[in-house]
């Protein structure tokens, strides 16, 4: 699912060109059973299954993607690039009850050297792997979905086209929806009249000034 959608477009020519790099990693590769099995029965009882905590410590820890260490009740940061205290990378889940992404979270992280995007199924995740082996929690959204693919496609794509080099034009970028103070002002093209519905006349005028002052009242 993941490598279908990001091989496609604007993150597959942003792979080709090498100025980034997406990687699925399937945690049945990290079970220790002949069915490889990810999910367990709740403690407590209740419906649907949960994801057990170990594929997820084995599939984190072979990527260096554990952002954390609980040590005599304290937190300790690992050390990560060069031995730096600063983190450069996160690891992040994707959950309901997580911060809200938007486009200020991604300008954020596209500033970061890695990213990896914890994906859940089922009824949901061992808390251990919240509390021990992530970053934070993340929502694209107040609603519930199958899982956490959709999600995390939705923000590799916001962040990753903020890397330099991913998108054909940089320009975009500085007049994009929720880049701006308002909203993305209303786009036309050719034909100037379709079906008695036509372009705005300054658009047409050829005064490049009143054009942007009517972009901008547009936007807010």
């Amino acid at each position: 699912m993941i490598l279908n959608y990001s091989n496609e477009s604007i993150l597959g020519r942003g792979q080709k060109a090498g100025v980034i790099k997406i990687n699925a990693i399937n945690l049945r590769d990290f079970t220790d059973n002949k069915r490889k099995t990810v999910d367990d029965t709740p403690y407590g009882g209740g419906a649907g299954m949960v994801m057990k905590p170990e594929p997820f410590y084995k599939a984190l820890k072979s990527i260096d993607a554990i952002p954390f260490a609980k040590v005599d009740g304290l937190t300790k940061v690992k050390k990560i690039f060069n031995g730096g205290l600063k983190q450069k990378k996160r690891t992040i889940l994707l959950s309901p009850r997580g911060r809200q992404f938007d486009q200020r979270v991604a300008e954020e992280w596209s500033k970061l050297n890695e990213i990896t995007f914890v994906c859940g199924r089922y009824e949901g995740i061992d808390q251990r792997v919240v509390e021990h082996m992530v970053d934070e929690e993340i929502s694209i959204g107040p609603y519930v979905l199958a899982g956490g693919e959709l999600g995390a496609l939705v923000m590799i794509e916001a962040v990753s086209r903020l890397v330099p080099g991913v998108l054909g034009n940089e320009e975009s970028l500085k007049e994009e929806t929720h880049t701006l103070e308002g909203v993305e002002y209303p786009q036309y093209t050719k034909p100037f009249d379709f079906r008695g519905w036509t372009v705005p006349d300054v658009l047409v005028s050829g005064d490049h000034k009143k054009i942007d002052e009517w972009r901008k009242k547009q936007s807010k």
